[in-house]
């Protein structure tokens, strides 16, 4: 996860609160997918983000998840991911988020 989407998080943690807030990830790899879930959850594994030692076990799902792709218009979902949908491994990312939101995540969307 880039510096400016770590410093965008963190920002809207301290203003609205950890249990107001669902990180939604997009990442096209389970690897990718699944650092940046612990960064948002752990904090900053690289230890050179603005989320370093900021472990804010945040609610931390992807796109193409069951509970997120529910909430999500069905047009606007086949338009932005649809493509996404058909070419990825959505098991293998699905199962890397789910992994860490449910041993790291202290907020959950139910």
């Amino acid at each position: 996860m880039d510096m400016a989407n770590q410093k965008r998080i963190k920002e809207l943690n301290d203003i609205l609160g950890p249990e107001k807030l669902v990180v939604v990830l997009g990442g096209s790899e389970a690897e990718a997918s699944g650092l940046a879930a612990e960064t948002v959850t752990l904090g900053d594994p690289t230890m050179a983000g603005p989320l370093a030692g900021q472990s804010l076990g945040l609610a931390v799902y992807h796109i193409l998840e069951p509970d997120i792709k529910q909430e999500v218009d069905p047009k606007v979902f086949e338009e932005q991911v649809g493509m996404m949908e058909m070419v990825l491994n959505v098991d293998e990312i699905v199962k890397e988020v789910k992994e860490i939101r449910e041993k790291h995540s202290r907020y959950h969307l139910h």
